[in-house]
């Protein structure tokens, strides 16, 4: 199916444009502040690329979060915009983590996933993915923590999937998770693009007007006081 996807949640921008026969088109670049200057004219080179106009996609996926703030904003107005601009074509956001497990098993054939993401402030977005013949099952919860909080899910062959593992976190993590391989993985529009056929048959694509960010928590920053503290 013809569909465009893009992911702006970390420092990384992610574009991707697919026609109806499989090929894909694709573009990275950086995310953060430049994200939002740079999308548009990304994902209209990549559709003029494949040869589609926006009214020829079945929907427009993307990255609804959670992650930067500024950058699950930018995704949302742009998906929005450029679905009301084509006439009303649905959209279809996208758990991040749920993108991580999924660049996760294309990259490595994981199929249990702890899924983590930098959330700033010393703590960490995560959640547990299994894949089977129905494709991915939640088995937690998206939840906020700092890397000590992180708990382990049932059974075994679980990986562990995303930006999160520099010195900052490494060495926090809980020592039954120390121990599980890491996989380096981002929320691509290529693991967009795999997620978007299941998801559209189970009926998850909305109207424009309902392209919203999927905030885990209401801070973008602390308070001199918390810096503080933390650093203690």
């Amino acid at each position: 199916m013809n569909l465009l996807a893009f992911d702006t949640s970390t420092e990384h921008l992610s574009v991707a444009a697919q026609r109806a026969d499989g090929r894909r088109w694709q573009h990275q670049g950086p995310g953060g502040a430049q994200a939002s200057a740079a999308l548009i004219p990304a994902a209209l080179a990549l559709l003029a690329e494949a040869g589609l106009a926006l009214g020829d996609l079945r929907a427009i996926v993307f990255g609804r979060g959670p992650g930067s703030f500024t950058g699950l904003r930018t995704a949302c107005s742009v998906a929005q915009g450029l679905a009301f601009g084509a006439g009303g074509v649905p959209v279809l956001p996208v758990d991040t983590l749920l993108a991580v497990a999924e660049a996760a098993r294309r990259s490595h054939g994981a199929t249990r996933v702890l899924a983590l993401l930098d959330a700033r402030m010393g703590e960490l977005y995560s959640a547990a993915y299994a894949h089977g013949d129905d494709g991915w099952q939640r088995v937690s919860d998206t939840a906020v923590a700092p890397p000590e909080a992180l708990a382990a899910p049932p059974g075994d062959g679980w990986v562990l999937a995303g930006n999160a593992f520099g010195a900052e976190y490494a060495g926090r993590l809980p020592p039954a998770l120390r121990a599980w391989p890491r996989i380096d993985a981002l929320p691509s529009a290529a693991a967009l693009l795999d997620l978007a056929p299941a998801l559209l048959a189970a009926g998850r694509a909305v109207p424009a007007d309902q392209a919203l960010p999927l905030y885990i928590r209401d801070k973008v920053a602390q308070t001199t006081a918390e810096r503080a503290a933390a650093a203690r």
